[in-house]
């Protein structure tokens, strides 16, 4: 094929699928996804031995420096690094299609009768599986250091359910990120430089009211809190009660989740969506 029959091909839009034809489509780019992981086994390191990982240094080793008074911190910590774990989906969002972009693979789906949306979709839900290892690794750890839900099954359930959904917020950051930044490192840098530190400075790890005040303001509204306190209330788990003059979001967890997750979506999702057709828009 010329060169111009190829630009033409990648310049030719996609036939309109059928709501049948989006989705056989969306299942096998998930399954190109996944199958990634199962030649690659260790794309899993971040969602398995990473949160053991933080599990058993903040449980066993940092835990005796963060005592808190009345409170069992092992149970405590498990909500707070899987708001971390699925924080870290936009990492994994990022990083595969900054790779696909890179490598010329959307480009070659491009030239195939496949939407462009579908492409998104898929990488969306390959990363909320991926991410979903990881707190399922995280719960059976947790059941070994005295993690229990004694809410019942449907308060189980919701804050499961809250977890994915702000991770489906997070996978637009990853998006944005992934089609802005020209390179793998350049991703690299920009998710250490933000994510991994925004996942620390909330009620993730360690009590905010020790905090100095504008510090600990910061820390209260940061989205991490609300996730990680929601978790707690849903699954029974005993921690400090909120102080009466405490920010909202931290009275009404639940429903301030839901508020984060929906305005990060709605703020991100059309910048990501302009940044990735622009990348892959000759």
């Amino acid at each position: 094929m010329s060169a111009a029959t190829d630009a033409v091909a990648l310049d030719r839009p996609a036939p309109r699928a059928s709501g049948a034809g989006r989705v056989r489509q969306v299942v096998a780019l998930v399954r190109r996804n996944l199958t990634h992981i199962k030649r690659q086994p260790e794309m899993l390191t971040d969602v398995t031995i990473q949160p053991i990982m933080f599990v058993l240094l903040f449980a066993f080793v940092f835990g005796g420096s963060i005592k808190i008074p009345g409170v069992d911190y092992k149970p405590w910590l498990l909500p707070g690094i899987m708001a971390q774990t699925i924080a870290f989906s936009a990492f994994i969002v990022a990083i595969g299609l900054n790779t696909d972009i890179g490598k010329g693979m959307v480009d070659r789906l491009r030239s195939l009768p496949i939407q462009r949306s579908s492409i998104l979709i898929a990488r969306a839900i390959g990363a909320l599986i991926h991410s979903s290892i990881g707190v399922a690794v995280m719960s059976v750890t947790g059941l070994f250091i005295g993690w229990r839900i004694h809410e019942g099954v449907v308060k189980g359930l919701l804050g499961y359910g809250l977890l994915l959904l702000f991770g489906f917020a997070m996978i637009w950051v990853g998006i944005l990120v992934g089609s802005a930044m020209r390179s793998v490192e350049a991703v690299n840098g920009l998710m250490f430089t933000t994510i991994f530190p925004v996942t620390f400075l909330s009620n993730a790890f360690a009590r905010t009211d020790v905090m100095p005040s504008w510090l600990r303001t910061i820390a209260e509204w940061n989205p991490i809190s609300s996730l990680s306190q929601a978790l707690r209330d849903n699954w029974g788990i005993a921690g400090i009660p909120v102080r009466a003059d405490a920010p909202w979001p931290l009275h009404h967890p639940e429903l301030a989740t839901l508020i984060w997750s929906l305005a990060i979506t709605a703020v991100v999702a059309p910048l990501a969506l302009r940044a990735f057709n622009a990348r892959t828009t000759d």
